[in-house]
């Protein structure tokens, strides 16, 4: 199996980084969490079956939360 890994750096509304980790920790897919300070808030660790999941993820799960203001994907491949 092919599993696919993603580390995604979060930039979201101010003085929201704790309550959208919550709502993160929630989505089966992310496996870690870690709330940081500077032009990203939060670092998202996921890893998905497959490429297809992983964008769904990305697409469907995360970016469409309400207080993220933007992404960045970093894919890490084995």
């Amino acid at each position: 199996m092919n599993m696919e890994k993603a580390y995604i750096l979060v930039s979201c509304e101010i003085g929201t980084e704790n309550e959208l980790a919550e709502t993160l920790r929630s989505i089966p897919e992310i496996k870690n969490i870690l709330v940081t300070y500077g032009d990203y808030d939060i670092v998202v660790e996921a890893i998905t079956d497959n490429s297809e999941q992983m964008d769904l993820l990305i697409t469907s799960k995360i970016r469409k939360l309400q207080k993220i203001r933007s992404t960045i994907t970093l894919r890490v491949s084995s």
